[in-house]
């Protein structure tokens, strides 16, 4: 009598909820290999909701994937309480704000040295992960798959290798994608430019493509691409980022042939810079249409021709770099009278001692 009357007692306790929390758990667990194994959570543990207990597993395989951390950034990552853990930020869920989640990893500048364990993917309330000026190194695991809510990437200067992390593709909340100082090999996948991303930073990697007719399919504000091996000219498709398109480099990237005039629909642009790669032909006519530019620098290319002079005299550039190239013309001298002139009106507002510059036209 007495046992089942404890038996009974014991089923009352265990509620619907309770077990649908533990079958969430326990699935997605077992589709990530390894995490109950290495990842033991004590007993004594209690956590607020099954989210912020998968978090706990997935930053303890995170700090056990780590060798090296000289600011012993995750000594705090010692209990239950992962919102207290240095470099994590929690917040409601967006999907039920009574519910407190982890929303943010920021380890930047922290000089780790570890490697992403495929743990990382129970963070699935994440929306921003910035990891930028470490030595991590290895793949980035296909697991942030699930990561449905991630907004912002910044896996910046590390050590990351192998090819594009294609997983980066099934991020439907990702804006922001930042790459730059890896070692990344391998072509980018055409659909990077096909997403709804607002900035791109691939810089300064081993990739090797060509920029793909679908450019101009990219929203993004900001576009890095500069120190890569690309090849092939810029295609004509650019011109329909004319709408969002604030900045764009393009240096060091080994691009061969002609500006395309449709450049010029880029309307929004304050920075352009494709120095140092093996463009020919002229410069296109078309630029003086870029109103809003700030920053131009061509040089080191193989450009010729005259450089009109409707680009000196846009109304906001500040720099125009052009050396090494084979131009011809004065506008060399046209470009230096204008910042003549305008250190001249500089000098007279403040007061001081002036004299007029001579303007000296292109011939």
């Amino acid at each position: 009598m007495n046992s089942t009357a404890g038996s009974r007692r014991r089923t009352t306790t265990t509620t619907p909820l309770f077990i649908f929390s533990a079958l969430v758990l326990f699935l997605l667990a077992s589709q990530i290999p390894g995490a109950a194994a290495r990842v033991r959570v004590l007993s004594n543990y209690r956590f607020p909701n099954p989210n912020l207990r998968r978090a706990y597993i997935a930053l303890q395989a995170l700090k056990n994937s780590i060798h090296s951390d000289p600011q012993n950034i995750t000594h705090s990552w010692n209990s239950s309480n992962v919102c207290s853990y240095e470099g994590v930020f929690c917040a409601p869920s967006p999907a039920n704000r009574s519910l407190t989640v982890v929303a943010g990893i920021d380890l930047n500048h922290a000089d780790i040295a570890g490697s992403l364990p495929t743990e990382l993917g129970l963070l699935t309330d994440l929306a921003l992960f910035h990891l930028n000026s470490n030595r991590f190194c290895g793949v980035v695991p296909k697991t942030l798959a699930r990561l449905r809510l991630l907004f912002e990437l910044d896996l910046s200067n590390n050590r990351f290798v192998g090819g594009f992390p294609r997983v980066l593709l099934n991020l439907p909340s990702l804006k922001f994608l930042d790459l730059r100082f890896n070692e990344f090999e391998g072509p980018v996948p055409p659909e990077v430019f096909d997403k709804d991303l607002d900035a791109v930073f691939l810089n300064h990697n081993r990739f090797q493509f060509s920029l793909p007719p679908n450019l101009g399919n990219s929203p993004v504000s900001v576009l890095v691409l500069a120190s890569n091996n690309f090849g092939g000219c810029i295609p004509a498709s650019i011109g329909r980022m004319g709408g969002t398109l604030n900045e764009l480099i393009l240096m060091n990237d080994n691009l061969t042939d002609c500006l395309t005039p449709q450049i010029g629909n880029l309307t929004e642009l304050t920075v352009l810079d494709v120095s140092f790669n093996r463009l020919r032909g002229p410069l296109p006519g078309e630029i003086r249409r870029m109103r809003r530019l700030e920053q131009l620098n061509v040089a080191h290319n193989r450009l010729t021709g005259v450089v009109p002079g409707d680009i000196c005299q846009l109304p906001r550039l500040e720099n125009f770099t052009y050396s090494y190239n084979y131009f011809t013309g004065q506008v060399s001298v046209w470009w230096g009278w204008r910042k003549e002139r305008e250190a001249w009106a500089e000098k007279e507002a403040a007061g001081g001692e002036t004299s007029v510059p001579k303007a000296v036209s292109v011939s």
